[in-house]
């Protein structure tokens, strides 16, 4: 069975409490819930993962390099900083799949850009929750 990483950000620990007005009110332990779920019906793998910090994100890309087919992953504030993640993510060879919770377009202006973006092969944003399970189909259809 093929295994799909799928990686949190910063803060994204406290989903369904953190301004439930923009990200909604469901539990990060939700999202991960369905995502295994998900992923038994379509025959992966899913192990979820979810870090505040950096170089913990980081490592477990690279690791990913050698235990995964493809990475879901929402960078969180990461996405608008972090040259580090796009650097890990830029040495898998898998498919990239990035989710965005909210629509960063429509957010504030140092919210706009991704990096991640550069290496993603589909983005997904503003579909709240929901997008994880568009994100994990796209890779699977690409695996």
């Amino acid at each position: 069975m093929k295994q799909i990483l799928l990686l949190n950000g910063p803060n994204l620990n406290l989903l369904g409490q953190r301004q439930p007005e923009i990200y909604g009110h469901a539990t990060l332990a939700d999202v991960e819930r369905d995502a295994v779920a998900l992923g038994n019906e379509l025959g992966v793998a899913v192990t979820c993962k979810q870090s505040n910090h950096e170089g913990v994100l980081v490592d477990w890309i690279q690791e990913a390099r050698s235990t995964a087919a493809g990475i879901v992953i929402n960078p969180a504030a990461y996405s608008h900083t972090s040259v580090a993640i796009l650097d890990a993510l830029n040495m898998f060879d898998g498919p990239v799949i990035e989710v965005h919770i909210s629509d960063i377009h429509q957010r504030e202006a140092f919210r706009h850009h991704s990096f991640v973006t550069h290496r993603a092969d589909e983005t997904i944003i503003g579909e709240g929750v929901a997008g994880y399970a568009r994100a994990l189909r796209l890779l699977v259809a690409r695996l």
